[in-house]
């Protein structure tokens, strides 16, 4: 059983450290401090989401010492890895990231319609997502692209991240994967 399964919804645990937490729905790293006690409302990919005193939170895997727990390594890569290795890490890195509402991975429903990595001037990488939101009200946009963003600049030659959230095409049901449909119950 991983870290993450031995959490489960429901489940009080006092921080044993100060952590940083994105807050949701607004995508704004905070620090939750030492002894605040906080309950799993979600454990999926690399990341826990929790709720303090009526507010939410995401915790990424590797501040998962903060729980007691044994922390995930932050995911990187190889300083010299070649642009297709870069890619790859980015789309693994997106298939770890949540709705904190929906049990299944971005990728997988089909909120991330491209990837693009351009060097910059200096030598340094930039990553440009693109990707959708389920509806154009969804509140989760923010928490989203913050633990995506977050989560790709493992890789140390990754400078800058910029995720542009696109309502054109409009997601529909028939963009998730099969799996994601199977997870969902809508085959």
């Amino acid at each position: 059983m991983s870290q993450l399964e031995s959490l489960y919804k429901g489940q009080q645990l006092p921080l044993q450290r100060d952590v940083e937490a994105i807050s949701i729905p607004f995508g704004k790293t905070v620090t939750l401090n030492e002894d605040t006690v906080a309950q799993v409302m979600q454990a999926m990919g690399s990341s826990v989401s929790i709720a303090v005193e009526g507010r939410l939170y995401l915790i990424e895997g590797h501040n998962l010492d903060a729980f007691g727990l044994e922390a995930a390594a932050r995911p990187t890569l190889d300083e010299h890895a070649s642009d297709e290795e870069l890619e790859a890490f980015v789309w693994e890195q997106l298939r770890t990231c949540f709705d904190p509402e929906i049990p299944v991975n971005i990728v997988e429903l089909g909120l991330v319609y491209g990837c693009r990595i351009d060097t910059l001037l200096s030598g340094e990488k930039m990553v440009n997502i693109r990707m959708t939101l389920t509806a154009p009200g969804c509140g989760m946009g923010d928490v989203i692209a913050e633990d995506a963003r977050h989560k790709i600049l493992g890789a140390p030659q990754v400078k800058k991240v910029h995720i542009e959230i696109v309502f054109s095409p409009p997601w529909s049901r028939e963009m998730m994967s099969e799996e994601a449909r199977l997870e969902l119950g809508m085959f």
